[in-house]
């Protein structure tokens, strides 16, 4: 695997959605980041989200949806699932928004992007890996093309 770019997504406050079928579901929204590396540099556009649900066993099922704008001005769309992995107590950690080790918890996406054709076509030729690591006021995404 390559490491092709880094995304850091900076996050409003989460809203509380509830418990639903055993599962607390929550929104947080994305106000804004920046993207850089090897590949792609830009910014992180404000208006996405990640949708969560949470099982009381610590496993985070993670959806989020958010548009990038390179460098030259293409609009990359982006769809982000992914799951997160850790005890419950470390996971109650991450929702209250509590600085935890990297090390603590597995946190790994499939992103896929929707892009013109042009000089950024490439991100649609080509399966990625994001491992994702969670700050209290942002996430970061290193995003890897599988060879």
């Amino acid at each position: 695997m390559t490491h092709v770019f880094s995304i850091r997504a900076e996050l409003m406050p989460p809203v509380e959605q509830g418990v639903v079928d055993g599962m607390r579901k929550r929104f947080i929204a994305i106000s804004g980041g920046r993207v850089d590396g090897p590949r792609l540099q830009g910014v992180v556009l404000a208006g996405g989200g990640d949708w969560q649900t949470i099982d009381p066993t610590g496993r985070t099922e993670v959806y989020a949806r958010y548009a990038l704008k390179a460098g030259d001005g293409t609009v990359i769309d982006v769809s982000n699932p992914g799951v997160r992995t850790a005890s419950p107590e470390v996971t109650d950690q991450l929702v209250r928004g509590e600085p935890v080790e990297e090390g603590a918890y597995y946190f790994r996406t499939s992103p896929r992007f929707d892009v013109a054709a042009g000089r950024h076509e490439w991100l649609r030729r080509s399966v990625f890996v994001g491992r994702g690591i969670r700050k209290p006021n942002h996430v970061e995404i290193h995003i890897f093309a599988v060879g």
